[in-house]
């Protein structure tokens, strides 16, 4: 059985290394990475490869940035051929960029079989690209592995036949799980940055939702201001969110001296800061998840989140980004409380059900 699978983005090469590893156990399994490019500065893209020991792919198609639809477009062509070239027994896609949806759509177009790992999330939102990129995959796919109860609902209630859905737990969690074994042996950053366990902030902030409206952006950056008056602030700053705060020329960066701007960090350092930190601020979906697997107090910079299980639990608190007040007052809440623990996202096997699944289903 030959297995294409398809990453462009950072929390893919994490998802993919965790299932390729698996995959390439089975002697029945060739399976052929295919990179879109969507995520090529060296700090997103090659450290992860390094670090996840995800093999190189067999195809890099350097699509790099873009508008939506040109990015999207420029990927479906190019993954066309690809395709038509492998002739894959499946195409397996991971969560919701555009390499998601590019992946599903050239799949569907040439009759080829489409599995979705992390099927069935949703906002609710549909000014979210992610939003229409889950919801347009998992109408296409023929195997939807969804990692929580809530996912499933979502599909079943959307019209999903019952018989494609798949319930493995997060592949996330089996990452978290093995990875901040390897990082607790190997990374300094917190020597480097002269950091404190539990005595510092982490945030990280990328969306377009927030960097691309600048007032958004400067209700972030102030309240990270006001907060580094009394905590080390770490940001590790997304290429997009950098080219933002040029436009935006927030001076008052410059007066916080615990507000530490640094580069993109690897992914066995993001663990160390993830785990270490009091409280994190994010619009990642995959760091709310990561708080959650390290049970470290989440503030979501979001009007809305697909993890409402954090939520639920208590580690995760949504805070739209419109005033400084309501950001800092939900720090302050969160350093003070914990939530409860859960096994919602699996028992760290995901990644084993998965592939079980996905070699012994033939369509």
């Amino acid at each position: 059985m030959i297995v294409a699978t398809i990453v462009g983005a950072r929390p893919q090469f994490i998802k993919a290394a965790i299932v390729s590893h698996r995959l390439r156990a089975q002697p029945c399994c060739r399976e052929v990475l295919i990179h879109t490019g969507q995520h090529y500065d060296p700090t997103l893209s090659k450290v992860f490869f390094d670090e996840l020991e995800l093999p190189m792919p067999d195809y890099n198609l350097g699509i790099g940035s873009g508008s939506h639809g040109q990015q999207t477009g420029r990927m479906l062509e190019a993954l066309e051929v690809v395709l038509q070239e492998v002739r894959p027994n499946w195409v397996l896609v991971y969560g919701d960029t555009n390499s998601t949806l590019a992946g599903a759509l050239a799949a569907s177009k040439l009759h080829i079989p489409i599995a979705h790992v992390e099927a069935g999330l949703r906002s609710l939102n549909r000014r979210m690209p992610e939003e229409i990129n889950r919801v347009v995959t998992d109408v296409l796919s023929d195997l939807l592995f969804a990692p929580t109860e809530s996912a499933v609902r979502n599909l079943l209630r959307e019209g999903i036949a019952e018989s494609k859905i798949h319930l493995v737990g997060d592949v996330m969690y089996d990452a978290a799980l093995y990875y901040a074994r390897k990082a607790e042996q190997s990374s300094a950053i917190l020597n480097r940055l002269n950091l404190s366990p539990k005595q510092y902030l982490l945030a990280t902030i990328h969306r377009a939702e927030n960097t691309d409206n600048l007032q958004r952006l400067d209700t972030i950056c102030r309240a990270l201001t006001q907060l580094a008056s009394e905590w080390a602030v770490v940001v590790p700053l997304h290429p997009r969110t950098r080219r933002r705060l040029t436009d935006l020329s927030p001076s008052y960066l410059l007066n916080a001296p615990q507000l530490l701007l640094i580069e993109p960090v690897g992914y066995l350092d993001m663990i160390q800061l993830e785990r270490n930190a009091a409280v994190i601020l994010t619009d990642s979906g995959g760091v709310q998840k990561e708080a959650f697997f390290y049970y470290v107090p989440c503030v979501t910079l979001r009007e809305e989140t697909e993890w409402i299980e954090t939520v639920e639990l208590g580690w995760n608190r949504v805070v739209p980004p419109f005033s400084v007040l309501s950001i800092v007052q939900a720090v302050e809440a969160a350093v003070s409380s914990r939530g409860r623990q859960s096994a919602v996202f699996g028992t760290g096997d995901a990644a084993a059900r998965l592939v079980e699944c996905l070699l012994g289903t033939s369509i």
